[in-house]
């Protein structure tokens, strides 16, 4: 009789076969509904969330028009009850001079910003960086008066050349040479030297002497600040990005935000301008004209209060029959690099640091540079 031999049992597979079976048995128990219910819980979630925050949104939005609206009303009310007061205020003459000064430096220097803005959108939209890498010498010692001599081109005044300044930093250009650029562009172009050939006919070597001076004191303040200036006191402020834009609406974006930067400041600067020019007595002027140092630094102060545009300056100058010509050099040297609206303007592109830093500096300088070529010139 044959003896069956029985086979033994392996318990490393029985065990995983009841695995296998274990999990056969949980995916069959498993509901779809709760699988889908589970994954859209976070969906869910995050769609609740973020309609919170879109309602909250608006909810400041709308307080924030309804605060807007409330104050306006408001201010329109004062208007109304108290249009007497101002009215009396408005016909006095202190206020009519301040009127007269703050209107005159807005006419004067807003064509010329916004030629500057125009300049400035265009140059930060349709010129490659690469330009300015070709253009200017590597070396930023040489890169200076390069810069300087390129003011000439420009057929505005300092409101027009602060934005476009501005411009050239953003593009790469080595702030010395930017800088550089700022100061000479308002006093040696082409528009300003004719005004100053019309307003000195009997003094033709004031035209060269208006070229010499202010070229050379920019470019000293630009090698001044390859040499001691820091990039974290340039601080301009964000601009919008423009990337997938076309390019005539990334320009006119760049306009937008150029106008309301420098036109602000610019207000600002013409109504300090008013303001010291209408509490200021005439008196002082002819005092100060006896002494020659006197002299100097009064018109270096008058022309930072006046704030006049580069292309009327001369003919103010030339009014000023009492002082040296060295003095109205000065004026002339001055009031381009450094004024009341220029400080605001230069404020709002560049940052406060810088303009505290850059103002004081210039105005020195400019001073010095004056000096030292009236004696060699006039």
């Amino acid at each position: 009789m044959a003896l069956t031999r029985a086979e033994p049992t392996r318990p490393a597979d029985t065990l995983h076969t009841k695995a296998a079976d274990t999990e056969t048995v949980d995916t069959k128990s498993v509901d779809p509904k709760t699988v889908a219910t589970q994954s859209a819980e976070p969906q869910s979630t995050k769609s609740q969330s973020t309609e919170s925050q879109s309602t909250e949104s608006q909810s400041v939005e709308s307080k924030s028009a309804d605060t807007k609206s409330l104050a306006l009303i408001v201010l329109l009310l004062v208007l109304v009850v108290l249009q007497g007061p101002i009215r009396g205020a408005l016909s006095a003459p202190v206020m009519q001079s301040w009127m007269t000064v703050f209107v005159a430096v807005l006419v004067q220097a807003l064509p010329f910003l916004i030629l500057g803005v125009l300049l400035s959108a265009a140059i930060a939209v349709f010129v490659p960086a690469s330009f300015f890498a070709r253009a200017l010498p590597k070396r930023p010692a040489l890169a200076v008066p390069v810069a300087g001599m390129a003011g000439a081109v420009l057929p505005g005044c300092e409101c027009a050349s602060v934005p476009v300044a501005g411009a050239l930093v953003r593009r790469g250009v080595t702030p010395a040479a930017a800088l550089a650029f700022l100061l000479s562009a308002p006093a040696i172009n082409p528009i300003v030297l004719t005004a100053t050939a019309v307003a000195f006919p009997r003094n033709p070597e004031m035209v060269l002497a208006r070229f010499v001076g202010s070229l050379l004191v920019a470019c000293v303040m630009g090698w001044l600040w390859q040499r001691l200036g820091r990039t974290d006191w340039l601080r301009p402020p964000e601009r919008p990005h423009h990337e997938g834009q076309g390019k005539g609406a990334a320009f006119w974006d760049s306009v937008r935000h150029d106008v309301m930067h420098a036109g602000g400041f610019l207000v600002i600067g013409a109504m300090a301008a008013a303001t010291l020019k209408a509490i200021a007595p005439a008196s002082w002027l002819r005092t100060a004209a006896d002494n020659p140092l006197v002299a100097i630094l009064a018109l270096a102060v008058l022309a930072v209060l006046l704030s006049i545009c580069s292309e009327a300056d001369a003919f103010v100058a030339a009014s000023l029959t009492q002082f040296s010509l060295t003095a109205k050099l000065v004026f002339l040297v001055v009031g381009p690099m450094i004024d009341l609206k220029l400080f605001a303007m230069q404020a709002g592109t560049f940052g406060r640091g810088f303009a505290l830093r850059f103002a004081p500096a210039t105005f020195a300088l400019a001073i010095v540079g004056a000096v030292l070529t009236g004696a060699v010139l006039l």
